[in-house]
């Protein structure tokens, strides 16, 4: 459950107070193709799957990115970091890379897992490169959206600005619901 205090070092972007998923909401199916990172997950780079499918109730951070840039590497490395702390959990991540051309966008997954080091958190490409998946609402001048869930419901979603990522909030509130 979401505190009060972990709300305040969080920076909602405006455009999205009625956009995006709220405190629990279900999660849906969403089709990605693997481009990077998590080596070992038993999916090809190419691979065309919904990895929400995969992870089924299991506890998740998803981040939907528009822009990479320094925060957003070390929200990448610290949720691959988080993801072998938590094993036993069965905790897993998920970055999917968003923008107008598709091919262009699997450069920039590759370069981002090469610089945050993901070795346990896939960085993907979404079918709807564009938008993202539909019933996820995210707003179209979002830089970053992080949705954080388990048992196939949101705990949060919060939406920054490329530079304005809280990495600490986030992972603070990933311990949270994993403790």
């Amino acid at each position: 459950i979401l505190s009060a205090a972990l709300v305040c070092g969080v920076s909602l972007a405006a455009d999205t107070a009625t956009k995006g998923l709220k405190q629990g909401d279900s999660l849906g199916a969403f089709y990605v193709t693997k481009v990077a990172g998590a080596a070992d997950d038993g999916v090809e780079e190419g691979a065309e799957l919904c990895y929400r499918c995969k992870y089924g109730s299991r506890p998740m951070v998803m981040v939907f990115t528009r822009k990479g840039g320094a925060k957003v590497t070390e929200l990448v490395s610290q949720l691959d970091k988080a993801v072998v702390k938590h094993e036993d959990a069965q905790f897993r991540g998920l970055v999917t890379v968003m923008g107008e051309n598709a091919s262009a966008l699997k450069g920039e997954a590759k370069k981002l897992a090469d610089q945050s080091g993901a070795k346990h958190v896939p960085v993907v490409v979404a079918a709807d490169n564009e938008t993202g998946p539909e019933d996820y609402r995210i707003g179209a001048s979002t830089d970053v959206t992080v949705v954080i869930a388990t048992e196939g419901q949101v705990v949060a979603s919060h939406s920054f600005a490329a530079d304005s990522v809280d990495v600490a909030a986030v992972m603070k509130q990933v311990e949270e619901m994993l403790n």
